[in-house]
Order: C-alpha cells, then sequence, then structure tokens
C-alpha cells in the first residue's frame, strides 16, 4: 500500500470496530429488564459517523471493491462498514506475511500513485468497482488535458495525439509537445515517433474495443493495467515542453 502509513491506519479501523460492537439496552438497570430488546452501537451515533469518514478513505486504499462486494444487511447501518473494518485490519496486519508465504513479494502498482490526471478521471468510478468505466473517464480526462495544453479542441484522441507529437515544427494554430530538444537528431525523431504510436495503441486497443464492450465489466487487474498505460502517455504530455511559433 504504497504511501499508506499501516499503523496509523491500523489503530483507525480499530477505534471504528470499538465505536460498533452493539449492546443490548433491554437491561435498564437496578434489576430492571425492559421489554423494548433494543441495540445500539458502543459510541453515539454522530462519533461513529464522524470516524466513518476516515475510515472509509482507507477502505477505498485497501479493499477498493468494499461497496459492491460487502452486503449491506438491515440490522444496522453501519454493518458493511464494521464487517470492511475488519477486512481491511486483517489485510494489512497480515500483507507481508500474506505475500511471504504466498510467493507473491513483488512491487505492488497503486492506482492512486498513477498520473493525477489519470486516477482523478477514474477514482469515483474506481472505487464503486466500475472498472470499465473507470478507465473510460481516465481516458476523458487525458484527452481533455491534452487538448487544453496544446489549446486545440477541434482534434481528440488519435488525431489529437499524432499532431501534437508531430516531427515537423509547429506551425500556426498547430503548436507541438516535444519530449526532448528538437535537435533534428534520429534520437529526437524515434522519441516522437515512439510517442505517437504509443497514443494509437492507447485510442486503438484500449479505447476502442471499450466503446464496443459497453455490457461488460472488466477485470480489476485488467482495469489497472490499463490505467497504467494511460498513465505513461500522460505524463509524457505533462512533462513535455510546448513548442509554438513564436
Amino acid at each position: 500500500m504504497t504511501g499508506l502509513k499501516v499503523e496509523w491506519a491500523v489503530a483507525e479501523l480499530d477505534k471504528f470496530i470499538r465505536q460498533t460492537v452493539m449492546k443490548n439496552n433491554s437491561y435498564a438497570g437496578n434489576g430492571v429488564v425492559s421489554i423494548s430488546n433494543t441495540f445500539s452501537t458502543a459510541a453515539a451515533d454522530a462519533e461513529v459517523t464522524q470516524q466513518a469518514q476516515v475510515v472509509e478513505k482507507i477502505f477505498d486504499r485497501v479493499i477498493p471493491s468494499w461497496r459492491a462486494d460487502i452486503e449491506l444487511r438491515r440490522s444496522n447501518r453501519w454493518t458493511r462498514h464494521r464487517e470492511a473494518a475488519i477486512r481491511a485490519k486483517a489485510e494489512l496486519e497480515r500483507q507481508e506475511e500474506i505475500r511471504r508465504n504466498l510467493g507473491e513479494d513483488a512491487p505492488e502498482l497503486s492506482a492512486a500513485e498513477l498520473h493525477p490526471w489519470i486516477w482523478s478521471g477514474a477514482s469515483s468510478l474506481w472505487q464503486s468497482g466500475h472498472f470499465r468505466e473507470a478507465v473510460e473517464g481516465a481516458i476523458k480526462k487525458l484527452n481533455a488535458e491534452t487538448q487544453n495544453k496544446i489549446g486545440r479542441r477541434d482534434l481528440s484522441e488519435t488525431d489529437l495525439f499524432n499532431q501534437a507529437f508531430s516531427e515537423h515544427p509547429p506551425s500556426s494554430g498547430k503548436p507541438r509537445l516535444h519530449r526532448m530538444e528538437a535537435n533534428g537528431s534520429s534520437t529526437f525523431r524515434s522519441i516522437q515517433r515512439g510517442a505517437r504510436a504509443f497514443a494509437e495503441g492507447v485510442f486503438a486497443g484500449i479505447r476502442n474495443p471499450l466503446a464496443h464492450e459497453a455490457s461488460q465489466e472488466m477485470p480489476e487487474q485488467q482495469a489497472l493495467e490499463y490505467l497504467a498505460a494511460l498513465s505513461v502517455l500522460a505524463r509524457w504530455v505533462d512533462e513535455s515542453t510546448l513548442e509554438v511559433v513564436s
């Protein structure tokens, strides 16, 4: 969990778990037993609500699909949150042990650590388990930010990137994005051509199939890999120098 402070997160989850222990209010004291048979959380509902605001952010990082995967039972409003807190705590406390014993001690890729354009375009849909739509949102965000950077709303997707990363010098109304100094070298031409080819692959291989698979959900791992590819392209656009006619 890149960037997540595990000890802090576990402490916040523990607090929420303690707050949401259910207590029976039937016993009124002095030997009196109420017939109402009511239950409430250990902490006041307002306190639980405040803590929920924090732990939901932890859930989104540790178990992103918690809203879709965990059933909300009718017994009380915090059942889903409480189960998510217990699962997230176990995941955080035992993640190193699990990776070591299952032979998965490999680097992890965090969606939240991808280029900001990509994650901002995908995050809300990703957190609700709509992975295919999240990828689409990231592509739309990348396209819009590239249009904004070169000031061209008349082009989009493959045409936009072909123009932006062209090896030809900028001309009136046609700015360029240069990933390195335009010194006429074969390296410059290769880098520009590579950016164009990569962008074409993104739109032909990722964007276009999505348009024809609206009814099919995408596996989380596949969606994460697609976001990683989009992040590479977003970083190239963001870090390139904008060249215009002086």
